[in-house]
């Protein structure tokens, strides 16, 4: 049984009633990493607010089922509680809290998803920065947004996740504006605390060199259709989409190799 299971969803602008997203459906087991790829404006993150409730204002889902371990979510006003969804964006200081610290806001998480008395939940958000592997954890929970690298608040994002004890995480464009290095990191981090947690991923990206490295399977989206599946193996060594094949002829001049790790 897929630990997230899409059925259909469609997306569109409510005011106009342009299309946006159609018909896409999309299966993420437990401990798998899916990735969702495409260029920009194809869909990918409107995808990935859907499945965590969060449409922006004027957009509306007009048809599509989520289900979670076989039991609909649909319906669900606060899917990502409920369900324990959780989201990595790909502007992590942005969605920090700029005027808390840095433990306030994880041990609120905490608070909200475990039911833990504050005292508590501080000791389990320090807890949650050593996990993602922050070396003075006591420190950062004392610290801003502001005063920590662009690295440092993506692991801080994936703390606060980790607090959700999340069945799905959704990374979204979670390497965006970091130096290679660091990207390697956060990407390791992923699959590490996927390993660990069991929960499945759904990462979504425009780079094809994250996806051979990190994801099993991939899902192609051009335009807001669903127009390739398959596991990362296949999508690079036979792609059977014009489009997936222009994205990997693309990628190639860019230097991304072919296969998958």
């Amino acid at each position: 049984m897929s630990r997230l299971h899409i059925d259909g969803l469609s997306v569109e602008v409510a005011a106009s009633g342009t299309s946006l997203l159609r018909d896409i459906s999309l299966d993420i087991d437990a401990g798998e990493i899916v990735g969702l790829v495409g260029e920009s404006g194809s869909g990918k993150s409107m995808t990935s607010l859907a499945t965590m409730g969060i449409l922006p204002y004027g957009i509306r889902q007009t048809n599509g089922r989520f289900l979670v371990d076989g039991v609909d979510v649909t319906a669900q006003k606060q899917r990502s509680v409920q369900s324990r969804f959780a989201m990595i964006f790909q502007n992590p200081r942005d969605s920090l809290n700029p005027l808390m610290r840095i433990g306030h806001q994880i041990a609120r998480m905490v608070a909200l998803h475990q039911g833990r008395r504050r005292d508590e939940a501080v000791k389990t958000a320090i807890g949650l920065l050593e996990r993602v592997h922050i070396h003075d954890p006591e420190q950062t929970a004392r610290s801003y947004p502001h005063q920590l690298s662009g690295g440092m608040c993506q692991r801080v994002m994936a703390a606060m996740a980790l607090a959700c004890r999340p069945r799905l995480l959704i990374a979204d464009e979670p390497t965006t504006a970091l130096d290679v290095t660091v990207q390697a990191q956060i990407l390791d981090l992923i699959t590490e605390l996927t390993d660990e947690t069991g929960c499945g991923v759904l990462l979504v990206t425009h780079d094809l060199g994250v996806v051979a490295e990190t994801c099993d399977r991939v899902n192609v989206l051009y335009r807001g259709d669903l127009v390739e599946q398959g596991t990362t193996e296949a999508i690079f060594t036979a792609p059977q989409h014009e489009y997936t094949r222009y994205l990997l002829e693309s990628g190639r001049a860019l230097g991304v190799r072919d296969g998958a790790a």
